[in-house]
């Protein structure tokens, strides 16, 4: 077991340790607001507390053995309602239910081989590790026992294919750059779903689940075009 100061307080390598993440892991949770900061007794010293202990333990057994990916991890940590009253909780409930496609509920515990999946995409095991530790997707078990959810594993191909398309690591590009789009959706869907059932929440459920589901492949086509107009009239204004 590591060294434990008197007060029951962890330098970073015990949390680590104890935890068995690595520090990066450890500071990435920090900054997604997933585990709260350590204690500042210095320029690059920190102590952490049991409370930390238990947090981390908490992500990780939500992570590997309910394969939450960290978004949910988040909300069930923080006791997210998502701003919404009890009846409106409720409309969310019975919409779900109704939902049908790509959009209805898939279960959780469906994992698949990650290295044969990483393989067949021309993608690193380091990109894989980069991919599971930002929480772009969710894996459980190590080395060539790792598995990731199936609904993740489009990313991975996805990424094979911007490799494929030119966007190599000798360019500077890596898995850290789909944070950036990440963000992007996080905010436009924050901000929709609020306007959507502000507006919808009067409606009956069945109906309500219908226009959802018509909506979503509009809004997609929507802004793939508004994105490639954005970027056709940046070059025209380049001319």
């Amino acid at each position: 077991m590591a060294a434990v100061a008197a007060n029951n307080s962890y330098r970073m390598k015990d949390l680590c340790e104890l935890t068995g993440l690595t520090r990066q892991a450890i500071h990435f949770y920090v900054q997604q607001g997933l585990v709260p900061p350590g204690r500042k007794t210095g320029r690059n010293m920190a102590y952490y507390t049991d409370d930390h202990v238990e947090r981390l333990q908490l992500i990780q057994r939500l992570q590997h053995e309910q394969f939450l990916p960290l978004k949910a991890i988040k909300a069930i940590i923080d006791g997210e309602t998502g701003g919404f009253d009890s009846e409106q909780r409720s409309l969310l409930r019975q919409v779900k239910q109704r939902l049908v496609g790509p959009l209805a509920d898939q279960p959780s515990g469906e994992m698949v081989e990650a290295v044969p999946l990483a393989e067949r995409a021309g993608i690193s095991r380091d990109e894989l590790a980069a991919m599971a530790e930002k929480g772009f997707i969710s894996t459980t078990g190590e080395g060539d026992a790792l598995l990731v959810r199936s609904q993740d594993a489009w990313l991975i191909e996805h990424w094979g294919q911007l490799r494929r398309a030119g966007f190599t690591a000798e360019l500077g590009f890596e898995v850290e750059d789909l944070g950036i789009y990440e963000e992007l959706i996080d905010n436009m869907f924050e901000q929709e779903r609020h306007m959507l059932f502000e507006r919808l929440s009067h409606l009956p459920p069945d109906q309500v689940a219908k226009m959802i589901e018509n909506v979503l492949p509009l809004l997609h086509t929507f802004l793939i075009n508004y994105h490639t107009a954005r970027v056709r009239d940046f070059f025209a204004a380049s001319e």
